[in-house]
């Protein structure tokens, strides 16, 4: 195996692959050519961590939504095992999963995002991938069986990636709640001498390469 060849990196491009899900046959990513969408692994249905976190990502799906920004799951479960979770789910907890659950039970989707942990068995880690409207790799989270995920923190990560590609910024630390310059974005450091001197004066900069402002402005 050529491993540099099979490497999913960060700006790669997701793997074409043709997937089975509680919602029909789909092809990825042609599936979501033109939209955001996020891919999240879970280690198997019927687990008390992966409940959860189903449950947190349905109760949140309108946000997605609203951000234009689609969800799909993934284990390797056979797809009448997620029906089946998906039923008990809306049955015993009143929530229903809008979105479709992907059944790698061959394991050939997760191999290649690299979800296969060798010291874990040969369940799913709990993996996170957000895309772009060109099916690029925008990021990329991996947990361990035993940690539940923060929902909002991929929220957050997704409207970040939003907002620096549509104003050409960085986000800071825990934006927009950073401790030091709050819901303000980093504007790109100075490219020449005269700018710099410029920034040094401006009100919102700490120095030629620390500016920041408002998104939008």
């Amino acid at each position: 195996m050529n491993y540099t060849e099979n490497l999913i990196t960060l700006g790669g491009d997701f793997p074409e692959i043709t997937v089975n899900t509680t919602q029909g046959v789909k092809k990825l990513p042609q599936a979501y050519k033109g939209k955001w969408w996020i891919l999240f692994s879970h280690p198997a249905d019927f687990t008390p961590v992966c409940t959860t976190e189903f449950v947190s990502f349905a109760k949140n799906y309108r946000k997605f939504k609203q951000l234009k920004a689609e969800l799909i799951g993934l284990s390797i479960d056979q797809v009448f095992s997620h029906i089946k979770w998906i039923e008990w789910i809306e049955k015993n907890l009143k929530v229903k999963i809008p979105f479709p659950i992907i059944a790698d039970d061959r394991g050939e989707l997760a191999d290649k995002l690299g979800m296969i942990s060798p010291f874990k068995g040969s369940n799913t880690v709990r993996g996170v991938f957000i895309m772009d409207p060109k099916a690029k790799i925008r990021l990329m989270l991996y947990y361990p069986q035993e940690i539940g995920r923060n929902i909002l923190e991929i929220l957050r990560a997704l409207k970040a990636l939003q907002t620096s590609d549509k104003f050409k910024v960085a986000t800071p630390a825990n934006w927009p709640e950073n401790e030091i310059i709050k819901d303000h974005v980093i504007v790109p450091p100075a490219q020449d001498e005269k700018t710099a001197a410029r920034r040094r004066r401006q009100k919102n900069c700490f120095d030629w390469w620390f500016c920041h402002k408002k998104a939008g402005r």
